[in-house]
This record gives structure tokens, C-alpha cells and sequence, in this order.
């Protein structure tokens, strides 16, 4: 969410923003709407105050004096029967534009309508040559037999694997790794719920308006209904989150941190389950583009400094190149232009391994800075040194999603004879350092 006065100082920057991120919404039509909602809000207030002086007056008012109290008291709630539903009507409309209002992007974020505009800012290694026909990992991993697509696809769907044998090690190992990386790093290690509410998945955008949209929003819902502690059925829906973000994030909702506790760094292992309606018919072969997969997730809550942001968010990108360097991983680090940006987001990268067996870059890492979006949303504030109260800043990094990170290694590491070589920082958590052929 953006601050309404912002928007109403800097309307012509959230335009820009709108037109270059390419959000439906009108900010004029939105402005308007906020006009009459505090017209509105104003009215109420004041005739609420009115009844409250009414009612007081009540208590020592003369027989004389109680009729005309009681007819001015007629005409206010005649007057707030008609105001307070107008109101409600206009924060609602209020609210549902609000939510759709981007944020303006960095001063260096490059303007661009697609991916295909943005920046290649660094990149370490290259493609790496082979003296023979290099596989891709749908065929590595039916030749060691350490993923089958067809019972996958047989028992969960399309888009379903098993992870079999050293596969799985291989995964887990990936895992592990990324985990004590982040510990190691200073971020504190958590597996928190992938099963949440619905504000958690709102609060960090999750969800593209008010409320949950099968149609857009590349979740899953919960069906069954579930029970509170006294056995009555539970009010909130239940979503299966796609990355732990959402619930790193909502631990701290609705909380007042100091400034010293700040910044906070999060490391969160958890399944993540995405219904990629968005992507139909892209990356139908294989493990790029799943519904379910494991992940390691930064984040870090940050007070509300803008060039401290940056600095962090560099910290979690430097974490994120040193693993891929460490797995001997060829990548690249591209800046995310405007158009490709997500409404909250102020400033991203992306990082792509290269992979060989696929011919081309794949995204397996995404540093993302939302400023006060996010916070706003879940309110989550903090007491500065002034004793004044701020909304917290909020970064998010994927520190290694399992399959990509997976088809990664066993595309560059593969060999002539079908083997793949396990990279030595994984060893330790495989116990092998080659998948071979079964004979």
C-alpha cells in the first residue's frame, strides 16, 4: 500500500509508475473517490460529536429544553442514516483502487515494457563448452533414475515429479546447504507455516486485490474448512503459500519493533506450491516451472532508510552470488526494468544460472526491496530514535529454489558417460560425489 498523502503530493509520479508497470487503475478516478470518502468521513465525525454534545446536554437539560434536544437529536441520526453507509460505500471503493496503486520505482530502476528490457549489471562465469552433445535434465534425470515425471503426472498432475534416489539427497543436500549458509550469514533459520490466512498472503501482495481472484492469483485454497480450539468451525480461509516470504513477513504484524531490534534477518525453509495459471503452455517438460517445490527465503525488515535498503538488499544478493560461485554455478545478475516489476515492488534483481542442457538463462534468484508497501499492508511499524513511529521497510531474497538450482548442477556438472558430479560444498550433505547409471 502507498501513503495517500504521497500519492496525493506526487500524483503525477504514481501515474508514471501506473503507466510504466502497467497497472489497471485511474489515479484521478482514485483522487476523486479519496475526496468524497474524507468529505464523508468529516460529516460523520462531526455529527457523531453532535450526538455525543446531545446526549450530554440530555442529562441536565430543563422539561422545556428536552423537546427541542430531542428533535435536533431526530434530524442527526436522521442525517447519519443516510451519511454512515455512504461512507462505508466510499471507503470500500477507496480501499479497492488503494490496492492497486504501485510504487514509484527507484531513481535507477530502467525504464522498459518486458523482461526482455532488462539490464545485465554483472555476471560471473560463462557457458560452459562441451566436447559432447550436452543433455538437458529431463533426460539426466530419467537416465539415473532419480526423477519420474510419468508416475508424478499419474498420481498428482500435470506438472507433477517424484524425487527418487539420489535425487532426492541431491535436493535436500541443496537445502541444507542454503540453510546453514544463512545461519552462517546471521539470518536466523526458520521453517515457518506453509499453510496461512489470507492476510499474510494479502499483506505481502500476494494477492492482486482485496481478496483472494482464482482467476489471477497464483495460489492454492484450502477447501476444507477447519475447526478453532473450542470445535467450531474457523472463519479464516487457508491458503498454501508459494514461498515463505508471506509468512516470515506476518510474524511481525501488527507489531511496534524498536529501532534497535533493526535490521531483522529471516532465513525460511519451506514447500512452496504455485498453480502457474499465469504460465500456461511456458516450460511444460521438465522441473523449471512446477507446482511444488522446496525453497530457502531471505528476508530482512529494515527501517525506513532508503540508501540502508539498498545496502541490504546488496547484502542478500551477495549471499545469493557467493552460493552460486560456491556451487560453481555460470551466472548472471540482471536489474529488473519498470515493466516487469510487480506493483509493490521499488527496486529488483534477478539472478539466472546458466544451464546448459536447456541452452539459455534461468531465473534462480530474486532480490526484491518494497520499501513500506508490504508494511503498510501488514502493519508493521517501528519507534524511531525521535520516539516517532514508522513503517518498516521490507526486502525479500530467494536465497536457492530446489528445482532450478537442481537442474542447474545437473546440466553443468553432467558428464560424457551420462554421469553428473556432485560440487564439493554439496558432498557433505550427499555423501557422494557422482550419480552414476545404475547397472
Amino acid at each position: 500500500m502507498v501513503d495517500i498523502k504521497y500519492i496525493r503530493d506526487n500524483a503525477e509520479a504514481v501515474k508514471g509508475a501506473i503507466k510504466n508497470k502497467h497497472v489497471d487503475l485511474n489515479l484521478d478516478e482514485l483522487l476523486e473517490v479519496d475526496k468524497v470518502r474524507v468529505d464523508l468521513q468529516q460529516k460523520v465525525e462531526r455529527l457523531s460529536a453532535l450526538k455525543n454534545e446531545l446526549n450530554e446536554r440530555m442529562k441536565t437539560a430543563s422539561a422545556d429544553e428536552r423537546g427541542v434536544i430531542i428533535e435536533e437529536g431526530k434530524k442527526v441520526k436522521e442525517d447519519l442514516f443516510v451519511a454512515e453507509p455512504a461512507y462505508r460505500e466510499a471507503k470500500q471503493k477507496f480501499d479497492e483502487l488503494m490496492v492497486r496503486v504501485p510504487t514509484v520505482p527507484s531513481s535507477d530502476t530502467p525504464l522498459g515494457a518486458s523482461d526482455a528490457d532488462n539490464v545485465e549489471v554483472y555476471r560471473w562465469g560463462e557457458p560452459k563448452k562441451f566436447d559432447f552433445e550436452p543433455k538437458d535434465h529431463v533426460q539426466l534425470a530419467q537416465e539415473l533414475d532419480i526423477i519420474d515425471f510419468e508416475k508424478g503426472a499419474k498420481v498428482s498432475g500435470y506438472r507433477g515429479y517424484y524425487l527418487k534416489n539420489e535425487g532426492t539427497q541431491l535436493v535436500m543436500a541443496l537445502m541444507m546447504y542454503a540453510v546453514n549458509k544463512m545461519a552462517q550469514k546471521g539470518y536466523t533459520a526458520m521453517i515457518p507455516p506453509t499453510l496461512v490466512k489470507g492476510f499474510s498472503l494479502f499483506g505481502s501482495g500476494y494477492f492482486k486485490g482485496m481478496d483472494y481472484d482464482p482467476e489471477v492469483d497464483e495460489i492454492y485454497q484450502i477447501a476444507t474448512t477447519d475447526k478453532d480450539a473450542e470445535g467450531a468451525a474457523a472463519k479464516d480461509k487457508k491458503f498454501l503459500v508459494g514461498t515463505a516470504e508471506p509468512s516470515l513477513l506476518a510474524y511481525y504484524s501488527d507489531e511496534v519493533l524498536k529501532e534497535e531490534q533493526l535490521p531483522i534477518r529471516l532465513a525460511g525453509y519451506s514447500q512452496c506450491y504455485r498453480s502457474e495459471i499465469g504460465s500456461y503452455g511456458k516450460d511444460t517438460k521438465g522441473m523449471y516451472r512446477v507446482h511444488e517445490f522446496m525453497k530457502v527465503e531471505q528476508v530482512v525488515i529494515a527501517k525506513a532508510d532508503v540508501e540502508e535498503a539498498n545496502k541490504l538488499q546488496q547484502e542478500m544478493m551477495d549471499i545469493s552470488r557467493e552460493m552460486h560461485e560456491e556451487l560453481g554455478l555460470p551466472y548472471r545478475q540482471i536489474q529488473i526494468c519498470a515493466g516487469d516489476m510487480s506493483a509493490g515492488k521499488f527496486r529488483a534483481f534477478d539472478i539466472e544460472a546458466w544451464m546448459p542442457g536447456l541452452n539459455r538463462w534461468g531465473e534462480t534468484g530474486s532480490a526484491s526491496n518494497f520499501v513500506d508497501w508490504q508494511a503498510r499492508r501488514l502493519n508493521v511499524k517501528y519507534v524511531d530514535a525521535n520516539g516517532e513511529r514508522k513503517y518498516v521497510y521490507m526486502l525479500n531474497n530467494t536465497a536457492l529454489p530446489s528445482p532450478r538450482s537442481f537442474i542447474a548442477v545437473l546440466e553443468n556438472y553432467q558428464q560424457a558417460d551420462g554421469s553428473v558430479l556432485i560440487p564439493e560444498v554439496l558432498q557433505k550433505y550427499t555423501g557422494f560425489a557422482k550419480i552414476e547409471r545404475r547397472k
